[in-house]
This record gives structure tokens, sequence and C-alpha cells, in this order.
């Protein structure tokens, strides 16, 4: 086993030992100790050794960056730091809207200092299958709406979609330009005992989280500069450069330019800001259902100038409400 591999049981891994100020374990992380027979993401595990270890030994390299970071800043520091993060969210009005909440139901968003890190072999492994799951899930909803070989052949019993309450009728035959039909999906993730990254949970239904990743990224990136620049954080800026690209082929109509709304189903919604802030940010039009009519067959925006062609909506209004006419007449959130 190498050096940087070993490190001691816990009742001696959260403790100083005689080295340079920059290996020792920072007084923040005293008293920690990682759960027995589990991964844990920040402390290594190995055999034990009849010194504490130094820093470089005691936790995963990935996290070395961050930890030495705070560790710089002190406990005071940290919890200035931790202050001011809350500050920012406050100012840039970033909330999680909570209905029934006793405090109110436009909840400011919380942002911890400590972020999770994750080393790019990992997450490289894992996006690898979320890539997988998803172009299974897509795969599957273009056969459910189209040829239904799934059904004809026996891999799906036909009462498992028939007998959804998510399989829209109305929809049946309904395709977006191209094979991709599935444009966002979303996946909950959690690490098991073993150090492997499991799926919980599945939403393609206008998930949410991208906006609060961006704004929760900007945050950070601007209080922790040293870490993200050493640790060469990845950019968030491709995914959203790949998600106007899609949403832009999807136009039927002025391919060159589209013009993109998103439609959302008002300051209510318990996701309001992230609807604001993803329109803003991409460079779109945040529209309500009364916004949008219907001219001969084709979606238009009511602007000031008269009626505005709209080529590709980005949907965060549950499929259901989406249209009162085909789908739930009880609905005032559609077109």
């Amino acid at each position: 086993m190498d050096a940087t591999d070993v490190v001691t049981d816990p009742s001696t891994v959260l403790t100083s030992g005689a080295v340079h100020d920059n290996e020792k374990i920072p007084p923040f992380l005293h008293g920690y100790a990682p759960a027995p027979d589990t991964y844990d993401e920040l402390w290594r595990r190995a055999a034990t050794t009849p010194r504490p270890p130094t820093l470089h030994e005691a936790i995963h390299p990935h996290w070395r960056g961050v930890i030495q970071t705070l560790a710089a800043l002190g406990e005071g520091g940290i919890a200035t730091t931790q202050q001011e993060a809350l500050r920012i969210l406050h100012d840039n009005g970033v909330t999680y809207n909570v209905h029934g909440a006793v405090d109110g139901y436009q909840r400011p968003w919380s942002l911890d200092l400590m972020p999770l890190v994750i080393s790019e072999r990992d997450w490289t492994a894992t996006a690898a299958g979320v890539v997988q799951r998803s172009h299974l899930l897509n795969l599957m909803l273009l056969d459910i709406y189209g040829e239904r070989r799934l059904l004809r052949q026996g891999l799906l019993p036909p009462e498992l979609i028939y007998g959804h309450s998510g399989f829209l009728r109305a929809c049946d035959g309904v395709q977006l330009p191209g094979k991709q039909q599935l444009i966002l999906h979303a996946a909950d993730l959690a690490r098991g005992p073993d150090g492997r990254m499991w799926v919980l949970g599945d939403r393609t239904q206008a998930p949410s989280g991208a906006g609060y990743a961006l704004e929760n990224r900007t945050v950070m990136a601007r209080l922790l500069r040293n870490a993200f620049r050493d640790g060469k954080v990845q950019r968030l800026a491709n995914f959203f450069r790949t998600l106007q690209n899609t949403l832009a082929e999807r136009a039927f109509h002025h391919k060159d330019a589209p013009r993109t709304v998103v439609l959302t189903p008002g300051p209510y919604n318990e996701t309001y800001f992230e609807h604001a802030f993803l329109a803003a940010y991409l460079g779109y039009s945040l529209v309500q259902g009364d916004d949008l009519t219907v001219v001969n067959g084709e979606v238009a925006l009511k602007a000031l100038s008269g009626l505005q062609s709209v080529d590709v909506i980005l949907r965060r209004v549950d499929d259901s409400f989406c249209d009162p006419l085909e789908l739930r007449e009880d609905s005032w959130l559609g077109v």
C-alpha cells in the first residue's frame, strides 16, 4: 500500500500531528469521524498507523483544495463567509416557495459553504451511466407514443401504460422534430456503502435544479475563488449551450433565429425564481399561459407590437396543465 493511502482508525484521524501547518488536520474537522462500514466522501479508508495522519494522507485528493481553502479562512472566517453567501443569495432574490409554510411561502434559498466534491474519474463514470439511462428513457418515450413495439413484443404490459395517469392519450403520435423527445432528464443520485453511485429516482416532468445549480456555482466561485481555480472545477456553461442548441433544433420555422419562451405557472410556483433566472440567462422570454395564444394552428406571443410567432416552448408547467382543450379542462396555466 502506498504511503498516501494510509489512514489511522477514526479514534485518531482527527488530531493534528507534528507536521507542517498546511498538512495538519484543520480544527474545524476535529471530532469528525467517518461512520463504520460505509463510504465516506471526505475521509480515506486504510490501515492504521502509529501516528496521526497528515491532511494529504487523511482525505481524498480531490478534497484537498477545498479543505485547505477553508482552513486558511479559519473558523471565524468560515462563519463570516457563510453569512456572505446567504447575503448574496438574499440580495439576488433566490427563493424556493413553500406553500403552507409557517414562516411564509417565499423561503430564502439555503447554501452550505461546504460543497460536495466529486472527482473527475468518479463523475465521468457516473455521467456515462446517467447518459445511458437518459437514452433508454428517450427511446421508451419515442416508442410508447409511436410504434409501441415494447407493448407488441410483450416487454411491457399494456395495462402499465394505458392505466397510468401520466399517459396522455391526446398526445398519441405527437412527436418533436428529430429522435430526441426527452429534452431534460434529472436523476436523484446517492452513494452506496461501497462508494458506487445509485439512481434513486428519475425526473422528466419539467425537472428543476439547473438554475439553482448555476446560482450556487456563481456564489461559490466568488467566495472560494482559489479552490475553484486550483481544483479545475468543471464549468456549467457547456450544459446550457447544449440546452440552447437542442431547443433551437426543435423549431419547425425560423431555424436560424427561433423565438423560444419559458412557460411558467407563475410567481406562486415553488421554483418560480429558477424559471425567471433561466429565462434571463438563456435570453428567452418568460411567459404565462395568458401571454400566449393560438392563431391558425400556431402559437403566438401577445406583444405590445402585436402577435409574434413562437417556435419553441421550454415548458415548466406539468404536461397535463398545458392544454385546457385536449388535456385538463380545469387548467388556467396552459394555452
